[in-house]
């Protein structure tokens, strides 16, 4: 065997090691990106030594900048620094795929229980137990992010404005506003200091042209499947943070604007999934195979393909075009101060979303115990979410 080969043979064996450790992290990872940060650290850093933690913690701040989601684009960035643009890709399937295939399977759920004339019912305490999860992640959140009086009133404001007005064009809009106001009120001088980068334009042309190329679409041809694609892409470029940002987005345009399923359906999904390893925007496959009901079960497979591949893929193309420019970017003050902002409104947004998701649930004693029984398990740290999960579950069975 020449060098090359051996060459090739040695980089084949690191890249399936690095999959391997990738695939481990992705069925252990549950509770968000928070929790997953964690078990990058124990598996990727502590053991591993793939990098080290000061590095994990800057790209942890990159990706909070970016839209899309965080902690999937955080292990994807790993992947670009062990071997490049396509192991970043593999990273991005090994880590999310498995989580993907099972909310797929899962969005015929209703099917399934309906053949063996099992009614939904049983899954009622699913909605309420999603809420617990929603209200422990905006009170972390809070308690994180609110630390002077602008922050403050940025949370307040991205909470009351979503609650009124749920279009899915004002959370991109009050993001941006939150970044405006922390980089004005800011202290700081010349924050966006000039810096010399070449990064590669290919993935920014990408990004955009399919985002104009399905909207544009969507106008002339009335596909459902294009269409779960084009609203699945436009969250995965519209959300900054983890799977509970994007929960009011997808739940104003999904259930109340278009019907694609109730209220139950869409909290059952997004229950289901709090128990699950993997990203939380696996959910995305589910809600995908939801819109696409009524055909054939191809169609329902197409549908959740399309939500998954969609919501996924702007978040990976930024990523791909940012990464390899993230130290020159660094060096810009402005990135860094508009997060604070953009949290904080991010913050209001998940916060309010608990209170529109109990709110639809019902404020019945049984819910209320069901969602206080999940923060109150969820913050001792001691019960792992699959456990809320089957034991919600199995609440539902008892009349």
């Amino acid at each position: 065997m020449g060098s090359n080969e051996m060459a090739n043979a040695s980089k084949k064996a690191g890249w399936r090691t690095f999959l391997m450790d990738v695939l481990i992290c992705s069925l252990g990872a549950y509770g968000g990106p928070e929790a997953h940060y964690g078990v990058f650290t124990d598996q990727l850093v502590v053991k591993k030594k793939y990098l080290t933690e000061e590095e994990l913690v800057e790209l942890i701040a990159l990706t909070g900048i970016l839209p899309g989601p965080s902690s999937t684009q955080t292990i994807v960035a790993i992947g670009y620094k062990m071997g490049g643009p396509l192991l970043a890709l593999l990273t991005m399937l090994t880590w999310a795929l498995p989580a993907l295939v099972v909310m797929t399977l899962l969005s015929f759920l209703g099917v399934f229980l309906g053949g063996l004339n099992i009614s939904l019912g049983v899954l009622r305490y699913i909605g309420p137990m999603a809420v617990g999860f929603i209200v422990l992640a905006a009170f972390r959140i809070g308690r994180k992010v609110i630390n002077d009086r602008i922050t403050l009133l940025l949370f307040l404001f991205g909470g009351i404005i979503t609650y009124f007005i749920r279009e899915p064009w004002i959370y991109p809009l009050v993001l941006l506003a939150g970044g405006a106001v922390s980089v004005k009120t800011a202290k700081d001088t010349n924050v966006w200091n000039p810096v010399k980068i070449n990064p590669p334009w290919k993935y920014l042309i990408a990004f955009v042209l399919i985002a104009l190329g399905s909207l544009i679409l969507t106008l002339v041809w009335n596909n459902r499947i294009l269409h779960i694609f084009e609203s699945f892409y436009r969250y995965g470029y519209l959300v900054i943070g983890g799977g509970q940002v994007v929960v009011p987005m997808m739940y104003s345009e999904l259930v109340e604007a278009n019907q694609y399923m109730t209220n139950q359906e869409f909290l059952t999904g997004f229950g289901l999934v709090q128990g699950l390893p993997g990203p939380m925007f696996s959910f995305s496959a589910y809600a995908g195979g939801m819109a696409a009901r009524g055909g054939s079960i191809l169609t329902q497979v197409m549908g959740a393909a399309a939500g998954g591949i969609g919501i996924f893929l702007p978040g990976v193309l930024l990523i791909f075009f940012v990464y390899p420019v993230w130290e020159r970017l660094k060096d810009i003050k402005g990135i860094k101060i508009s997060l604070k902002g953009i949290i904080a409104v991010a913050g209001g947004l998940i916060a309010v979303a608990g209170i529109i998701l109990m709110q639809k649930s019902g404020i019945a004693l049984d819910n209320l115990l069901v969602m206080g029984s999940t923060v109150a398990l969820l913050s001792t740290k001691k019960v792992p979410a699959p456990l809320i999960v089957v034991a919600v579950i199995a609440a539902g069975f008892i009349r």
